[in-house]
């Protein structure tokens, strides 16, 4: 069968169940109510502390067939998951899923895990590294489901990901289980992904390294939601948690994409009072916050708002008064973590208020612009961020497809080829974010708007921006680098990719 943006899909995937496919981006209306976990009590004298891991998944108990999930705060400095899984195996635990909104590099020892069996099941946003390179060469006896940012949050509101055990690295708690993320040796910034586990799951479990007297403050995730304390002597490391403090690019290039990408946003009437933004931490992310910045200093403009990961750069727009708020549901660096600790502007929010499509406001509805990346783009303006050119996983939505859903003015950033390949195509490999979200992509040789925006066509064209159209654009980059070969895939199902309300959009198949 295929989908709204004319994908084949099987109708049912052994492991996944009954396909259902995506139909548009706002097609999908909620029939379902919000699920609740297990109430519990502790009575007065009663201990959280528990001595060591082992303790914990005797005491809850942690038994074959569960979903443990984890958040993903620490990223590349992540040493909760495999902790928690080392146990798992001593014990003999088998067939777990693994529920974590990100995989890195870090988790590798997950390949081995599931060799022997402990691990079988894996729901992520976004994965990178080893195991995503091992899902896509078939190594998991059922296909790993990708969700976004907001996307996981409805799942787990709505019991579509029910989670038997959370476990939260807590980079500060008190031994009644109160926690935050800006204090101690691991302190990531917001633990906003975190939000809806502790809310909804069975049985909550923090992990962490910096054990502090009743009652800690501030607190992000309160003591009434959490059932057992660990205090171990490491749960992450620094290095690989925060950059310090995240770059603008010095490439020409990204430069110039940038600066067209400000200049879109102010065609399009947005660099006003009250205007708010999303951009990623990467350069050339930066530098289009940079040059919307001079336009609004030069305007006298002060915005709303700031969304999303949290770099320095947006912490010191805050901080020279260009937003009056930042929303925070992931910090990228050391000046994000201090800036949440210290000022009361910036908040800290979870997955679910950031971006979930069941609810009645989900944050990136209230933005004016985002600005995002794409592995690939393709005519209709589908984009791909999940698969790289040679058909493996080297990401994940994450916030990419639920910030272009709620923008007023999506912009896709990306140089015209990458690694010698055209990034425009016919048909991208394996879609992430719909078209029909997506409205304008910025390259260094001219700008393509969505033909649905007749409205931002006449405003950037009389603002004198270099539009051309998006087969314009793939023909220019396949006259420097020639037409792409196809990538041929097997018939396995390694992963289903679904869209923010939890129908599928697309599926990965078995690289060779």
């Amino acid at each position: 069968m295929k989908n709204a943006i004319g994908r084949s899909l099987p109708e049912y995937v052994e492991g996944y169940g009954k396909v259902k496919p995506f139909a548009g981006a706002f097609a999908t209306e909620p029939d379902m109510t919000r699920q609740a976990p297990k109430v519990k009590r502790i009575l007065p004298g009663e201990q959280k502390l528990v001595e060591d891991l082992e303790t914990v998944f005797k005491r809850i108990p942690v038994t074959n067939g569960m979903t443990l999930s984890f958040h993903h705060h620490l990223r590349n400095g992540d040493g909760v998951v495999n902790m928690v899984l080392e146990v798992a195996a001593k014990l003999g635990i088998k067939d777990l899923t693994l529920a974590m909104s990100s995989v890195f590099p870090v988790h590798a020892p997950i390949i081995e895990h599931v060799k022997s069996g402990v691990v079988t099941r894996l729901d992520t946003n976004y994965m990178s590294g080893p195991v995503a390179q091992a899902v896509s060469r078939g190594l998991f006896p059922h296909p790993v489901v990708l969700r976004t940012h907001g996307g996981r949050g409805r799942a787990i509101e709505c019991g579509q990901l029910k989670i038997d055990v959370a476990f939260i690295a807590a980079p500060t708690a008190d031994d009644y289980g109160d926690l935050n993320g800006v204090q101690g040796q691991a302190a990531c910034g917001s633990l906003g992904y975190a939000f809806p586990d502790a809310q909804y799951a069975d049985n909550v479990v923090a992990i962490t390294d910096n054990l502090v007297p009743y009652p800690l403050s501030p607190i992000s995730i309160p003591q009434t939601r959490v059932d057992y304390v660990v205090k171990v002597d490491c749960i992450g490391d620094p290095k690989g948690i925060v950059s310090g403090t995240t770059k603008i690019t010095r490439d020409p290039v990204g430069l110039r994409i940038a600066e067209t990408t400000a200049k879109v946003i102010k065609a399009a009437d947005l660099i006003k009072d009250g205007f708010s933004f999303q951009t990623g931490a990467g350069g050339a992310s930066l530098a289009a916050a940079y040059y919307v910045r001079q336009m609004m200093e030069e305007s006298g403009v002060t915005g709303s708002f700031a969304l999303g990961g949290i770099t320095g750069y947006m912490v010191e727009m805050l901080e020279k008064g260009l937003f009056r708020n930042l929303i925070d549901v992931q910090g990228f660096d050391l000046d994000a973590v201090r800036s949440l600790a210290n000022n009361p502007n910036h908040l800290e929010c979870g997955a679910d208020f950031y971006a979930s499509p069941f609810n009645m406001g989900a944050a990136v509805n209230k933005l004016d612009a985002v600005v995002l990346g794409a592995t690939e783009i393709d005519t209709n303006f589908n984009v791909n961020v999940v698969t790289g050119s040679d058909g493996v996983i080297m990401g994940g939505s994450g916030g990419h497809s639920d910030a272009a859903a709620g923008a007023k003015i999506t912009i896709v950033v990306a140089n015209l080829l990458r690694g010698r390949l055209p990034i425009i195509m016919d048909k991208v490999l394996t879609a992430t974010t719909p078209g029909e979200t997506v409205d304008v992509l910025v390259t260094e040789r001219g700008v393509a708007v969505n033909p649905r925006r007749t409205d931002l066509q006449e405003q950037f064209k009389a603002a004198g921006l270099p539009l051309k159209s998006a087969e314009e654009l793939k023909q220019l980059a396949e006259q420097i680098a020639g037409v792409p070969e196809s990538i041929k895939t097997l018939d396995k199902v390694v992963a289903i990719v679904e869209y923010r309300d939890g129908t599928v959009i697309d599926v990965v198949r078995q690289v060779g």
